[in-house]
Protein backbone atom coordinates (compact mmCIF):
# COMPACT_ATOMS: atom_id res chain seq x y z
CA UNK A 1 0.00 0.00 0.00
CA UNK A 2 1.01 3.64 -0.86
CA UNK A 3 0.73 6.39 1.37
CA UNK A 4 2.37 9.92 0.81
CA UNK A 5 2.84 12.61 4.09
CA UNK A 6 1.24 15.74 4.46
CA UNK A 7 2.94 18.32 7.19
CA UNK A 8 0.75 21.06 7.94
CA UNK A 9 2.85 22.20 11.21
CA UNK A 10 5.35 25.09 10.77
CA UNK A 11 7.94 25.06 11.43
CA UNK A 12 7.83 20.87 10.73
CA UNK A 13 9.66 18.78 12.91
CA UNK A 14 9.05 15.74 11.18
CA UNK A 15 10.14 14.73 7.56
CA UNK A 16 8.04 14.37 4.21
CA UNK A 17 7.71 10.52 3.19
CA UNK A 18 6.45 8.27 1.55
CA UNK A 19 5.35 4.39 2.44
CA UNK A 20 5.04 1.81 -0.42
CA UNK A 21 4.49 -2.15 0.89
CA UNK A 22 2.45 -4.41 3.69
CA UNK A 23 1.51 -2.52 6.42
CA UNK A 24 1.86 -5.42 8.38
CA UNK A 25 5.38 -6.22 7.33
CA UNK A 26 8.77 -4.57 9.15
CA UNK A 27 10.09 -1.16 8.21
CA UNK A 28 12.84 -0.47 6.01
CA UNK A 29 13.78 2.97 5.83
CA UNK A 30 15.88 4.52 2.85
CA UNK A 31 17.39 7.87 2.87
CA UNK A 32 18.37 10.09 -0.13
CA UNK A 33 21.71 11.74 -0.78
CA UNK A 34 22.08 15.51 -1.00
CA UNK A 35 20.50 17.12 -3.70
CA UNK A 36 18.59 14.10 -4.53
CA UNK A 37 15.02 13.21 -3.89
CA UNK A 38 13.15 9.51 -2.40
CA UNK A 39 12.94 8.77 -6.35
CA UNK A 40 16.64 8.00 -6.38
CA UNK A 41 15.58 4.82 -4.80
CA UNK A 42 12.66 3.92 -7.12
CA UNK A 43 14.60 0.79 -9.17
CA UNK A 44 14.65 -0.56 -5.77
CA UNK A 45 11.04 -0.12 -4.19
CA UNK A 46 9.06 -2.70 -5.89
CA UNK A 47 11.51 -5.87 -5.06
CA UNK A 48 12.12 -4.34 -1.50
CA UNK A 49 8.07 -3.67 -1.09
CA UNK A 50 7.37 -7.23 -1.43
CA UNK A 51 9.06 -8.07 1.92
CA UNK A 52 8.97 -4.83 3.40
CA UNK A 53 7.35 -1.81 4.14
CA UNK A 54 9.37 0.82 3.00
CA UNK A 55 9.43 4.05 3.76
CA UNK A 56 11.42 6.84 1.63
CA UNK A 57 11.71 10.56 3.09
CA UNK A 58 13.18 14.11 1.62
CA UNK A 59 15.59 15.94 3.25
CA UNK A 60 14.33 19.54 3.72
CA UNK A 61 13.98 21.71 0.88
CA UNK A 62 14.16 18.77 -1.27
CA UNK A 63 11.88 17.18 -3.76
CA UNK A 64 9.38 20.20 -2.89
CA UNK A 65 9.99 19.53 1.01
CA UNK A 66 8.95 22.78 3.48
CA UNK A 67 12.02 24.12 3.54
CA UNK A 68 12.86 24.79 7.16
CA UNK A 69 16.49 23.60 7.15
CA UNK A 70 18.57 21.29 9.48
CA UNK A 71 22.00 22.21 10.59
CA UNK A 72 23.24 19.21 11.93
CA UNK A 73 22.71 15.56 10.52
CA UNK A 74 21.61 14.85 14.41
CA UNK A 75 18.78 16.99 13.75
CA UNK A 76 17.91 15.27 10.50
CA UNK A 77 18.10 11.98 12.62
CA UNK A 78 15.68 13.44 15.36
CA UNK A 79 13.01 14.80 12.64
CA UNK A 80 13.04 11.12 11.18
CA UNK A 81 12.44 10.00 14.47
CA UNK A 82 9.54 12.16 15.41
CA UNK A 83 8.57 10.86 11.66
CA UNK A 84 8.48 7.39 12.88
CA UNK A 85 7.08 7.97 16.28
CA UNK A 86 3.74 9.44 14.94
CA UNK A 87 3.99 6.25 12.40
CA UNK A 88 4.06 4.29 15.54
CA UNK A 89 7.03 2.56 14.09
CA UNK A 90 10.11 1.65 16.60
CA UNK A 91 12.38 -1.07 15.33
CA UNK A 92 13.41 -0.87 11.45
CA UNK A 93 16.38 -1.62 9.09
CA UNK A 94 17.66 1.42 7.17
CA UNK A 95 19.82 2.16 4.39
CA UNK A 96 21.06 5.76 3.15
CA UNK A 97 22.91 7.00 0.32
CA UNK A 98 25.63 9.98 1.08
CA UNK A 99 24.17 11.92 3.67
CA UNK A 100 21.38 9.88 4.34
CA UNK A 101 24.22 7.41 5.17
CA UNK A 102 25.61 9.68 7.64
CA UNK A 103 21.49 9.67 9.26
CA UNK A 104 21.63 6.28 9.21
CA UNK A 105 24.89 5.65 11.56
CA UNK A 106 23.67 9.15 14.05
CA UNK A 107 20.69 6.59 14.81
CA UNK A 108 23.05 3.59 14.83
CA UNK A 109 25.19 5.47 17.44
CA UNK A 110 22.06 7.02 19.55
CA UNK A 111 18.85 4.71 18.93
CA UNK A 112 20.51 1.26 18.68
CA UNK A 113 17.70 -0.63 20.43
CA UNK A 114 15.50 0.59 16.91
CA UNK A 115 17.72 -0.20 14.23
CA UNK A 116 17.66 -4.03 13.26
CA UNK A 117 20.35 -3.66 10.92
CA UNK A 118 21.97 -0.71 8.60
CA UNK A 119 23.12 -0.27 5.21
CA UNK A 120 25.14 2.45 4.05
CA UNK A 121 25.58 3.43 0.41
CA UNK A 122 28.21 5.88 -0.16
CA UNK A 123 29.04 7.33 3.05
CA UNK A 124 31.74 8.03 5.66
CA UNK A 125 32.82 8.43 8.66
CA UNK A 126 33.43 11.99 7.81
CA UNK A 127 32.96 13.83 4.33
CA UNK A 128 35.63 15.23 2.83
CA UNK A 129 36.95 18.01 5.24
CA UNK A 130 34.80 21.11 6.63
CA UNK A 131 36.41 23.39 4.24
CA UNK A 132 35.35 22.06 1.39
CA UNK A 133 31.84 21.67 2.17
CA UNK A 134 31.79 25.51 3.73
CA UNK A 135 33.07 26.86 0.26
CA UNK A 136 30.27 24.87 -1.65
CA UNK A 137 27.95 26.60 0.76
CA UNK A 138 29.63 29.89 -0.12
CA UNK A 139 29.56 28.91 -3.58
CA UNK A 140 25.73 28.60 -3.25
CA UNK A 141 25.05 31.20 -1.34
CA UNK A 142 26.39 33.52 -3.81
CA UNK A 143 25.53 31.43 -7.56
CA UNK A 144 22.57 29.77 -6.68
CA UNK A 145 22.16 26.15 -7.16
CA UNK A 146 23.27 26.08 -10.88
CA UNK A 147 26.92 25.22 -10.60
CA UNK A 148 26.05 22.79 -8.64
CA UNK A 149 23.40 21.31 -10.68
CA UNK A 150 25.58 21.97 -13.45
CA UNK A 151 28.38 19.44 -11.67
CA UNK A 152 26.09 16.83 -10.62
CA UNK A 153 26.21 14.22 -13.42
CA UNK A 154 30.08 13.90 -13.60
CA UNK A 155 29.99 13.29 -9.79
CA UNK A 156 27.10 11.10 -9.49
CA UNK A 157 27.41 8.76 -12.74
CA UNK A 158 30.52 7.05 -14.84
CA UNK A 159 31.07 9.13 -18.05
CA UNK A 160 29.47 6.10 -19.90
CA UNK A 161 26.30 5.92 -18.02
CA UNK A 162 25.90 9.40 -18.37
CA UNK A 163 26.93 9.60 -22.33
CA UNK A 164 24.09 6.84 -22.44
CA UNK A 165 21.39 8.25 -20.26
CA UNK A 166 20.65 11.92 -21.10
CA UNK A 167 17.10 11.83 -19.37
CA UNK A 168 18.43 10.35 -16.42
CA UNK A 169 21.08 12.99 -16.41
CA UNK A 170 18.71 15.95 -16.81
CA UNK A 171 16.81 14.87 -13.95
CA UNK A 172 19.68 14.81 -12.04
CA UNK A 173 20.10 18.10 -13.04
CA UNK A 174 16.47 19.58 -12.37
CA UNK A 175 16.62 17.72 -8.99
CA UNK A 176 19.63 19.68 -8.05
CA UNK A 177 18.16 23.17 -9.41
CA UNK A 178 15.18 22.76 -7.61
CA UNK A 179 16.00 22.20 -3.99
CA UNK A 180 16.00 25.08 -1.49
CA UNK A 181 19.54 26.67 -1.48
CA UNK A 182 18.98 27.66 2.26
CA UNK A 183 18.44 23.84 3.14
CA UNK A 184 21.12 22.82 0.44
CA UNK A 185 23.86 25.18 2.30
CA UNK A 186 22.21 23.96 5.67
CA UNK A 187 23.56 20.16 4.57
CA UNK A 188 26.67 21.44 3.62
CA UNK A 189 27.37 22.62 7.06
CA UNK A 190 25.81 18.88 8.59
CA UNK A 191 28.36 17.30 6.73
CA UNK A 192 30.96 19.95 7.11
CA UNK A 193 30.82 19.20 10.67
CA UNK A 194 29.70 15.42 10.90
CA UNK A 195 33.24 13.17 11.89
CA UNK A 196 32.26 9.95 13.21
CA UNK A 197 35.52 8.25 13.00
CA UNK A 198 36.55 8.05 16.65
CA UNK A 199 32.86 6.33 17.25
CA UNK A 200 32.49 3.73 14.47
CA UNK A 201 33.21 0.97 16.88
CA UNK A 202 30.21 1.71 19.30
CA UNK A 203 27.77 1.12 15.98
CA UNK A 204 26.23 -2.51 17.09
CA UNK A 205 24.59 -3.25 14.32
CA UNK A 206 25.03 -5.49 11.51
CA UNK A 207 26.08 -3.40 8.82
CA UNK A 208 27.07 -3.70 5.17
CA UNK A 209 29.11 -0.99 3.41
CA UNK A 210 28.23 -0.58 -0.26
CA UNK A 211 30.04 1.55 -2.76
CA UNK A 212 30.72 2.66 -6.70
CA UNK A 213 34.00 0.98 -7.66
CA UNK A 214 34.45 4.16 -9.83
CA UNK A 215 32.72 6.19 -6.76
CA UNK A 216 35.41 9.60 -6.78
CA UNK A 217 33.33 11.67 -4.26
CA UNK A 218 32.88 9.01 -1.22
CA UNK A 219 34.48 5.74 -2.56
CA UNK A 220 36.33 2.59 -1.58
CA UNK A 221 38.87 3.98 0.66
CA UNK A 222 36.03 5.41 2.76
CA UNK A 223 34.17 2.55 2.58
CA UNK A 224 37.06 0.55 3.62
CA UNK A 225 37.20 2.81 6.57
CA UNK A 226 33.52 2.33 7.69
CA UNK A 227 34.58 -1.73 7.32
CA UNK A 228 37.67 -1.45 9.54
CA UNK A 229 35.62 0.55 12.29
CA UNK A 230 32.76 -0.85 12.46
CA UNK A 231 32.66 -4.25 14.47
CA UNK A 232 30.00 -6.15 12.46
CA UNK A 233 30.24 -4.65 8.63
CA UNK A 234 31.15 -6.03 5.54
CA UNK A 235 31.95 -4.65 2.51
CA UNK A 236 30.18 -5.09 -1.02
CA UNK A 237 31.93 -3.12 -4.15
CA UNK A 238 29.61 -2.99 -7.21
CA UNK A 239 31.30 -2.65 -10.51
CA UNK A 240 30.92 0.04 -13.00
CA UNK A 241 28.75 2.50 -10.73
CA UNK A 242 29.94 6.17 -9.49
CA UNK A 243 28.18 8.32 -6.59
CA UNK A 244 24.75 7.16 -7.13
CA UNK A 245 24.79 3.56 -7.34
CA UNK A 246 21.25 2.77 -6.17
CA UNK A 247 20.40 4.73 -10.24
CA UNK A 248 23.21 3.66 -11.87
CA UNK A 249 23.37 -0.07 -11.18
CA UNK A 250 19.88 -0.66 -9.58
CA UNK A 251 19.48 -4.54 -10.30
CA UNK A 252 22.66 -5.04 -8.12
CA UNK A 253 22.58 -2.83 -5.49
CA UNK A 254 18.65 -3.88 -4.75
CA UNK A 255 20.20 -8.29 -4.63
CA UNK A 256 22.85 -6.36 -2.14
CA UNK A 257 20.25 -4.91 -0.11
CA UNK A 258 17.81 -7.53 -0.42
CA UNK A 259 20.38 -9.96 1.29
CA UNK A 260 21.78 -7.94 3.80
CA UNK A 261 18.68 -7.26 5.33
CA UNK A 262 17.33 -10.34 4.47
CA UNK A 263 20.03 -12.32 6.59
CA UNK A 264 21.02 -9.77 9.08
CA UNK A 265 17.57 -9.66 10.13
CA UNK A 266 16.61 -12.65 10.27
CA UNK A 267 16.64 -13.37 13.99
CA UNK A 268 14.87 -10.16 14.78
CA UNK A 269 12.33 -10.76 12.04
CA UNK A 270 9.72 -11.46 13.73
CA UNK A 271 10.57 -10.13 17.25
CA UNK A 272 9.53 -6.55 15.62
CA UNK A 273 6.20 -5.51 17.46
CA UNK A 274 3.48 -4.40 14.61
CA UNK A 275 3.60 -0.91 13.66
CA UNK A 276 0.79 1.23 14.62
CA UNK A 277 -1.97 2.03 11.85
CA UNK A 278 -0.69 4.85 9.68
CA UNK A 279 -2.45 8.24 9.79
CA UNK A 280 -4.98 9.12 7.39
CA UNK A 281 -3.28 11.44 4.50
CA UNK A 282 -6.22 13.66 4.97
CA UNK A 283 -5.67 13.74 9.08
CA UNK A 284 -4.08 16.29 10.63
CA UNK A 285 -0.37 15.84 12.05
CA UNK A 286 0.33 16.33 15.22
CA UNK A 287 2.89 18.62 16.37
CA UNK A 288 6.04 17.55 18.13
CA UNK A 289 6.96 19.10 21.48
CA UNK A 290 10.24 21.39 21.24
CA UNK A 291 12.38 21.11 24.16
CA UNK A 292 14.19 24.30 25.00
CA UNK A 293 17.58 23.54 25.76
CA UNK A 294 18.32 24.01 29.04
CA UNK A 295 19.45 27.59 30.14
CA UNK A 296 23.33 28.04 30.41
CA UNK A 297 24.10 28.26 34.20
CA UNK A 298 26.29 30.72 36.01
CA UNK A 299 29.27 29.38 37.36
CA UNK A 300 29.02 29.81 41.32
CA UNK A 301 31.48 31.42 43.47
CA UNK A 302 34.32 29.75 43.63
CA UNK A 303 33.94 27.10 40.75
CA UNK A 304 36.83 26.46 38.24
CA UNK A 305 35.89 27.81 34.77
CA UNK A 306 36.14 25.54 32.34
CA UNK A 307 39.01 26.11 30.25
CA UNK A 308 37.79 27.62 27.02
CA UNK A 309 41.13 26.49 24.38
CA UNK A 310 38.96 23.51 23.25
CA UNK A 311 35.81 25.41 22.34
CA UNK A 312 38.04 28.37 20.85
CA UNK A 313 39.59 25.76 18.81
CA UNK A 314 36.46 24.33 17.49
CA UNK A 315 35.09 27.88 16.51
CA UNK A 316 38.54 28.79 15.22
CA UNK A 317 38.28 25.99 12.81
CA UNK A 318 34.18 26.45 11.92
CA UNK A 319 35.07 30.19 10.75
CA UNK A 320 38.93 30.19 9.75
CA UNK A 321 38.76 26.47 8.36
CA UNK A 322 40.67 24.12 8.78
CA UNK A 323 43.31 24.62 6.90
CA UNK A 324 44.10 28.75 7.72
CA UNK A 325 44.08 26.90 11.29
CA UNK A 326 46.21 23.42 10.65
CA UNK A 327 48.60 26.49 9.16
CA UNK A 328 49.04 28.57 11.49
CA UNK A 329 49.11 26.08 14.37
CA UNK A 330 52.11 24.43 11.83
CA UNK A 331 53.61 27.35 11.41
CA UNK A 332 54.27 28.18 15.09
CA UNK A 333 57.08 27.99 17.22
CA UNK A 334 58.71 28.48 20.25
CA UNK A 335 58.55 31.71 20.34
CA UNK A 336 55.29 32.28 18.62
CA UNK A 337 53.32 29.18 20.16
CA UNK A 338 52.12 30.48 23.45
CA UNK A 339 50.39 33.56 21.19
CA UNK A 340 48.89 31.02 19.19
CA UNK A 341 47.06 29.56 22.31
CA UNK A 342 45.97 33.00 23.45
CA UNK A 343 44.41 33.82 20.62
CA UNK A 344 42.26 30.40 20.59
CA UNK A 345 41.33 30.53 24.56
CA UNK A 346 40.82 33.82 24.66
CA UNK A 347 39.62 35.56 21.24
CA UNK A 348 38.19 32.58 19.74
CA UNK A 349 36.97 30.52 23.22
CA UNK A 350 36.35 33.29 25.24
CA UNK A 351 34.47 36.17 22.98
CA UNK A 352 33.34 34.20 19.60
CA UNK A 353 31.75 31.54 21.96
CA UNK A 354 29.21 34.19 23.46
CA UNK A 355 26.02 34.00 22.76
CA UNK A 356 25.45 38.12 22.09
CA UNK A 357 26.01 38.19 18.60
CA UNK A 358 25.97 35.78 15.83
CA UNK A 359 28.66 34.78 13.83
CA UNK A 360 27.23 37.15 10.72
CA UNK A 361 27.20 40.05 13.08
CA UNK A 362 30.67 39.96 14.61
CA UNK A 363 32.14 39.03 10.97
CA UNK A 364 30.49 42.35 10.19
CA UNK A 365 31.79 43.98 13.20
CA UNK A 366 35.64 42.40 12.46
CA UNK A 367 35.87 43.35 8.97
CA UNK A 368 34.92 47.31 9.98
CA UNK A 369 37.14 46.65 13.00
CA UNK A 370 40.00 45.19 10.57
CA UNK A 371 39.53 48.61 8.14
CA UNK A 372 40.09 51.20 10.75
CA UNK A 373 42.96 49.52 11.58
CA UNK A 374 44.23 48.67 8.60
CA UNK A 375 45.31 45.34 8.66
CA UNK A 376 44.93 44.26 5.24
CA UNK A 377 46.41 40.93 5.92
CA UNK A 378 44.12 39.72 8.77
CA UNK A 379 41.46 40.87 6.63
CA UNK A 380 42.04 38.39 4.00
CA UNK A 381 40.87 35.46 6.02
CA UNK A 382 38.14 37.13 7.72
CA UNK A 383 36.72 37.68 4.59
CA UNK A 384 36.62 34.42 3.78
CA UNK A 385 35.51 33.87 7.10
CA UNK A 386 32.27 36.55 6.35
CA UNK A 387 31.39 34.40 3.48
CA UNK A 388 31.42 31.29 5.64
CA UNK A 389 29.66 32.76 8.40
CA UNK A 390 26.49 33.47 6.34
CA UNK A 391 27.73 37.00 4.57
CA UNK A 392 27.28 37.73 1.11
CA UNK A 393 29.36 39.76 -1.27
CA UNK A 394 26.91 42.60 -1.44
CA UNK A 395 26.60 42.77 2.09
CA UNK A 396 30.59 42.98 2.40
CA UNK A 397 30.64 45.74 -0.16
CA UNK A 398 28.06 47.64 1.93
CA UNK A 399 29.81 46.92 5.10
CA UNK A 400 33.07 48.56 3.45
CA UNK A 401 30.92 51.37 2.13
CA UNK A 402 30.01 52.37 5.49
CA UNK A 403 33.36 51.48 6.73
CA UNK A 404 34.33 54.19 4.52
CA UNK A 405 32.58 56.58 6.04
CA UNK A 406 33.89 56.56 9.18
CA UNK A 407 37.33 55.16 8.86
CA UNK A 408 38.23 56.89 5.68
CA UNK A 409 38.48 56.50 2.43
CA UNK A 410 41.93 55.48 2.13
CA UNK A 411 41.25 52.80 4.03
CA UNK A 412 38.08 51.29 2.26
CA UNK A 413 39.83 51.40 -0.59
CA UNK A 414 42.40 49.12 0.02
CA UNK A 415 40.44 46.72 1.83
CA UNK A 416 37.96 46.85 -1.06
CA UNK A 417 40.93 45.77 -3.37
CA UNK A 418 41.51 42.46 -0.81
CA UNK A 419 38.21 41.81 -0.27
CA UNK A 420 37.71 41.87 -3.82
CA UNK A 421 40.17 39.57 -4.51
CA UNK A 422 38.96 37.07 -2.31
CA UNK A 423 35.26 36.94 -2.91
CA UNK A 424 36.43 35.84 -6.32
CA UNK A 425 38.08 33.22 -5.52
CA UNK A 426 35.63 32.19 -2.97
CA UNK A 427 32.73 32.34 -5.22
CA UNK A 428 34.21 30.99 -8.85
CA UNK A 429 32.61 27.74 -8.96
CA UNK A 430 35.62 24.84 -9.58
CA UNK A 431 35.49 23.61 -12.90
Amino acid sequence: MERVSEQTQTPPKTLQYRIDGPDDAPVLILGPSLGTTWHMWDRQVPELSRQWRVLRFDLPGHGGAPAHPAGSVTELADRLVATLDELGVQRFGYAGCSIGGAVGIDLALRLPHRVASLALVAASPRFGTADEFRQRGVIVRTNGLDPMARTAPEQWFTPGFAAAQPAIVEWAVQMVRTTDPGCYIAACEALAAFDVRVDLGRVGVPTLVLVGSEDHLTGPAEARTLVAGIPDARLALVPGASHLAPVEQPAAVTDLLVRHFSLAWQDTLHAIPAPLSVPSVSAPVAPVAEIAPAAEQPHPAGAVRPDPYEAGMKVRRAVLGDAHVDGAMAAADEFTADFQELITRYAWGEVWTREGLDRRTRSAVTLTALVAGGHLDELVFHTRAALRNGLTPTEIREILIHAGVYCGVPAANAAFRVAQSVIREETTPRG
